[in-house]
Parts: C-alpha cells; sequence; structure tokens
C-alpha cells in the first residue's frame, strides 16, 4: 500500500472533488489544510509517503527539500507549469512530476470581479451597509467608453479584451513579442509601448507568465506613468510587480488603487500593508481556485497516480 498526502487543502475539498476510491486499494491517502510554513515542517508532514499531490505553486518543492524526501517518487501538480518545483532536482532523485489540465475562465471571471470591485467600491459599501454606515458614500467609475490596457495578450489576456468589449471599453494590449497580427486577431490595438499602454489606460490588467524577463517589469517608473485615477489589476504573479513601488504608489496615490489575488509571500503575513490599505481591493489567491478546477485537478491527478502505479505515467513534466 503506498501513501499519498495532498497539501495545502484549505478548503478541505480534496476529498469532495474527486472520486478517490479508485486506488484505495493501492493508495492510502490524508490531507493538508494549514499552511505548512517551512520545509521541516514539509518534511515531517510528509514522512515516508511516496506520492504528493500540490495545488500550484503554494507549497515549493526546490532541490533542498527534494534531497529530505528519499521515499517520494510521484509529485502531482495542478496545471502543466510549476515555476516552485525544481524539475532537475526531481530528476536527479528519481521523482516522477505529472501536472493536470486547468482552465482559464476562473482567473478571468476573478479578475473582472476585482475590476467591478474596484470601479464600483463594492467591498467598501458592503461595509458600509452591514455596520448601519452612511446609505451610498461613494461614486463609481464607469467601465463604459474607458480604456482597458492589457499586459499579455495569451489566452487569458485574449478573454479579457472580449469581456471588455461587452462592456463597451477600448483594449490596447502590449507585450514584448506582441505582433499587430495577433493584436487584430484578438480585437485589441497594439499599443506602441509598455509606456505608452501606462499612461492612457484606466485600468492596468497583467497577464504574463513569470520569467527573467517579466520580473519587475512595472516599477516605479511605469506607476509613476499611469494616470492618478487608473487602477491596476494583478492576478498573474506578483513578483511581475515591484511590490515595495506599489505599497508606495497607493499609500502616496500615484494610483487610484490596486486589485490583487498573488503575493510574493503566501500566506500574507499579518499587519502587511496590502491589508490595511483603503486603495486595496485583495483576495488570497483564489484566481484559479473553483469547483470546476478543482473536480479537473483532482480527477486528472487520481488518473496521474494510477498510471504511475500501472508503470505508465502520463502528463509528464519531469
Amino acid at each position: 500500500m503506498k501513501t499519498c498526502v495532498v497539501l495545502d487543502d484549505y478548503q478541505d475539498a480534496a476529498l469532495q472533488s474527486a472520486d478517490w476510491s479508485r486506488i484505495a486499494d493501492r493508495v492510502s491517502v490524508s490531507t493538508v489544510r494549514e499552511f505548512l510554513a517551512n520545509e521541516d515542517a514539509v518534511v515531517e508532514r510528509i514522512g515516508d509517503a511516496e506520492i504528493v499531490c500540490i495545488m500550484r505553486e503554494r507549497t515549493p518543492f526546490p532541490a533542498s527539500l527534494l534531497d529530505r524526501l528519499p521515499k517520494l517518487k510521484l509529485i502531482v501538480t495542478s496545471g502543466m507549469r510549476n515555476a516552485a518545483i525544481d524539475l532537475a532536482a526531481a530528476q536527479k532523485n528519481g521523482v516522477t512530476v505529472s501536472g493536470t489540465a486547468t482552465s482559464g475562465s476562473p482567473p478571468l471571471e476573478l479578475t473582472w470581479g476585482l475590476i467591478l470591485g474596484l470601479a464600483r467600491q463594492i467591498a467598501v459599501e458592503n461595509a458600509g451597509f452591514r455596520a448601519n454606515g452612511p446609505w451610498q458614500s461613494s461614486v463609481g467609475v464607469d467601465l463604459n467608453g474607458r480604456q482597458l490596457g492589457i499586459i499579455g495578450l495569451g489566452k487569458i489576456g485574449t478573454q479579457m479584451a472580449k469581456v471588455a468589449g461587452a462592456f463597451g471599453m477600448k483594449v490596447v494590449a502590449w507585450s514584448p513579442n506582441l505582433t499587430d497580427e495577433r493584436a487584430a486577431a484578438a480585437g485589441v490595438e497594439r499599443a506602441a509601448s509598455k509606456e505608452a499602454l501606462l499612461e492612457t489606460s484606466d485600468f492596468v490588467s497583467l497577464h504574463l507568465v513569470l520569467a527573467p524577463s517579466t520580473r519587475g517589469l512595472i516599477g516605479e517608473q511605469e506607476l509613476r506613468r499611469m494616470k492618478p485615477e487608473a487602477f491596476l489589476i494583478n492576478t498573474a504573479r506578483a513578483p511581475i510587480v515591484d511590490q515595495a513601488a506599489l505599497i508606495r504608489a497607493l499609500e502616496e496615490k500615484w494610483i487610484a488603487g490596486a486589485g490583487l489575488d498573488v503575493f510574493e509571500t503566501e500566506p500574507l503575513p499579518a499587519g502587511h500593508p496590502f491589508r490595511t490599505l483603503g486603495n486595496v481591493l485583495a483576495t488570497p489567491h483564489l484566481g484559479y481556485v473553483s469547483q470546476n478546477n478543482y473536480r479537473t485537478f483532482f480527477g486528472e491527478g487520481i488518473e496521474d497516480i494510477e498510471a504511475w502505479l500501472d508503470g505508465a505515467p502520463i502528463r509528464t513534466l519531469v
């Protein structure tokens, strides 16, 4: 009997999202709801488990951790890309890494939730409503006629543009390799430069993969180029934006506000400025957290485990 540990099951959803009985006679499965803050805690909790299921990048698996888990033989990750796993170290240690499909719809939907929440001050008005505060305290920002600047016109960015059109927004896009042809195919205008997009957009939404070329792409100079009434939305990866510069921009009102779902340290420490700044609307990295995505991840994760047990791993990253 093999042992499988499902890490970071914050919502206690793993065992309800798929039929684990399919492998019950071959694998003993347990879940961990709490966040494991360091490698010692991970090693202690995983123990001699041969299989680990991880959700995106919640728990990193660098070489230093993999070297301490000699019994580990299979990592199943949601998605087919996980920058938090040292794939070379996994291969060196004889660990197979398998992935699953994911949908871009949940992050897309959450991004629009943040945009609408910022534009109409939904969290502020709801808090006042519940506290018997003033009846109406804000004046909403219209989306119709405003410009959405999309940085990163991939699958999610392209869908963002379609939704923006339904709201009557003008859409411009920029990324380092974006061509006029790709922009036209998505029905958007290619910005002449990143700077031009930032200077003219009312909402700027980031949809890039984190890479050396995109780390710190939005820093102090870029934030100062934005309109003081503009909003920045980041549901991609936190390090794409210089976090210290963003905090200062929000504190000093260089921009009107930010919608954030990703952070350099997760869970975000208590007392962090993003938890208290009044012009931040934030969610705890919920972009991909949806019923359908969980069903896909855990369902295909079980398939990955079955295939590995049968000696023919599928959807392998290593």
